[in-house]
């Protein structure tokens, strides 16, 4: 099985290619932010006639915690925030895992390699 993050054994990528890979998961929180949102727009719009404005005030409210703004009127504009809040808990999930685990990665790699390296070195000192 193949893996995105080195191994181990292996030594810890040069900064620049960190830099590059922590981009790139950046730009994938980011991309399933804007889907997540997207989704919460369009229901928001759909199910209970808000104006698009609205519907993304209430879509990133929930998106980010917060709650929705505006009082929901249909049953299943009710039913369409209960989900969205709950996917939105996911995505948020999600993203901290994407923003934060090339971050925690390097930094637990860095010090068990740092440490298997200075094990080796006393161990082979004469």
């Amino acid at each position: 099985m193949s893996s995105r993050f080195e191994h181990r054994e292996q030594r810890p990528i040069p900064y620049n290619a960190f830099l590059i890979r922590q981009g790139k998961y950046v730009l994938s929180a980011c991309l399933l932010i804007t889907i997540g949102l997207g989704i919460g727009v369009i229901g928001y719009h759909e199910l209970e006639a808000m104006t698009w404005l609205d519907s993304f005030l209430n879509a990133a409210m929930i998106l980010g915690g917060m709650g929705p703004v505006d009082v929901l009127k249909t049953d299943a504009g009710k039913l369409f925030a209960g989900c969205y809040a709950l996917f939105s808990g996911l995505v948020f999930l999600v993203v901290a895992g994407l923003f934060f685990g090339p971050l925690v990665h390097r930094l637990l790699h860095k010090f068990h390699f740092d440490s298997v390296e200075w094990k080796d070195h006393k161990q082979n000192k004469p």
